[in-house]
């Protein structure tokens, strides 16, 4: 039987580089072969193969149909991006093909969709993946089967004027305990665009304004949530990916970010063309407010592939076409934001919240993703720079004018 003499099956891509494994976009080519090797001579019936590209939705909630009464719900839903068949061996006859002993490769080629694809994703309720899969028919024997997943990544462009044009923004929040007022707490945020790719880092420019007669703590988190649609319902999935904490504001003061950094890790990128499952990114800039909830500014991210053209003014051309009609835009960017800081003091929300026990973390429902690390989309390799070593003491401390101010002072 040729499963005895069968020594090897497999599914080889091409790649232009060694041990890098292809990654694919739409109207791309994918090509590659087909290993069979054999230890003796075998008889064949075909050998098919089959391209397959799906994003997949599978939930189950609990239901109550009266006090003694319970039954799941199931929720799943699927859209298909690749269907391809390919004969890559069957005799025009209908009879057997015999293959000597040896090693024998079957080249394949097929290209992908030219209308825009998704990018591959795993995730908690959801997948999209892609994938080759052979079938190997041979008389009197089971069909032998081997399947193997490529990556796709629809490339995003931040370089264009959507995704450069500023986000700002500013919110407030009156404190308030046994309705008695005690002030008022307001964020103001700018970063210099909405486009960025993992391993950047994000200057956030802020003031946090602490009327009231009690210590504030800000921080900055940036969040990412997945959402997962069936049959007209949803389900997110939101984590933190990356935190700053800055210093306690006193009461009655004033705190201005000039430039603070927080750096994105290596996540998937923005996924916001599929009709079932939806990865978006938020930047929040927050504070707890002494006696009610969290006060929270949110600018929304879109985390791209294509990095930033190295050449000219970042926005020059671009935000010269927006104006914001803030008040706080009276804090100019400096040429050169603040250093990032120590890479200890970005850390995840869990980690944050064991070094300062006193911070209250964001509501229950924006965190259940936290104590676990996301699960994330297959992510191109960026081979940005890393960023400079930045002593513990700052080297360029601020002049006196930019420290934290009291209002009474």
């Amino acid at each position: 039987m040729i499963f005895d003499k069968l020594k090897k099956f497999d599914i080889v891509f091409d790649s232009t580089e060694v041990d890098c494994p292809p990654v694919f976009s739409s109207g791309d080519v994918v090509s590659g072969r087909v290993v069979l090797e054999l230890t003796g001579e075998s008889r064949v019936d075909s050998l098919k193969l089959h391209a397959e590209g799906f994003a997949k939705v599978h939930w189950t909630e609990s239901r109550s149909a009266g006090s003694s009464t319970a039954y799941t719900q199931n929720y799943s839903d699927e859209v298909e991006y690749l269907n391809r068949r390919e004969v890559l061996l069957q005799a025009d006859n209908g009879e057997l093909t015999v293959l000597p002993a040896g090693r024998h490769e079957f080249p394949f080629s097929f290209q992908l969709p030219e209308e825009t694809l998704v990018t591959s994703f795993e995730g908690k309720h959801g997948s999209i993946r892609y994938w080759v899969k052979v079938k190997l028919h041979r008389p009197w024997a089971t069909v032998k089967k081997i399947k193997k997943e490529f990556t796709v990544i629809e490339p995003i462009d931040i370089n264009t004027p959507a995704l450069l044009a500023p986000q700002a923004g500013t919110k407030d929040k009156m404190a308030r305990a046994w309705y008695r007022n005690f002030g008022q707490v307001s964020v103001t945020a700018k970063i210099d665009r909405k486009g960025y790719t993992p391993g950047e880092v994000i200057p956030v420019f802020a003031e946090f304004d602490n009327s009231t007669s009690r210590s504030i703590v800000p921080k900055a988190y940036i969040t990412q949530t997945q959402t997962f649609i069936a049959r007209g319902t949803m389900k997110q999935k939101r984590s933190v990916v990356a935190t700053l904490c800055g210093d306690i504001v006193g009461a009655k003061c004033r705190e201005t970010w000039h430039g603070r950094a927080i750096k994105i890790p290596p996540v998937g990128p923005s996924i916001l063309q599929c009709r079932i499952i939806k990865v978006e990114y938020m930047l929040k800039v927050c504070v707890d407010v002494p006696g009610t909830s969290k006060l929270c500014l949110e600018l929304p991210l879109v985390i791209g592939t294509i990095p930033l053209h190295p050449f000219g003014s970042r926005t020059s051309s671009v935000s010269s076409q927006y104006s914001v009609n803030l008040e706080w835009l009276r804090m100019a960017i400096p040429e050169q934001p603040e250093p990032p800081p120590d890479y200890s003091s970005v850390v995840t929300e869990e980690e944050a919240e064991q070094r300062n026990n006193s911070s209250t973390l964001l509501p229950a429902e924006d965190l259940s993703g936290i104590l676990e690390r996301p699960l994330m989309a297959f992510v191109q390799e960026f081979r940005f720079r890393p960023p400079p070593v930045y002593s513990e003491i700052d080297p360029n401390p601020q002049p006196l004018n930019m420290r934290p101010r009291c209002m009474t002072c």
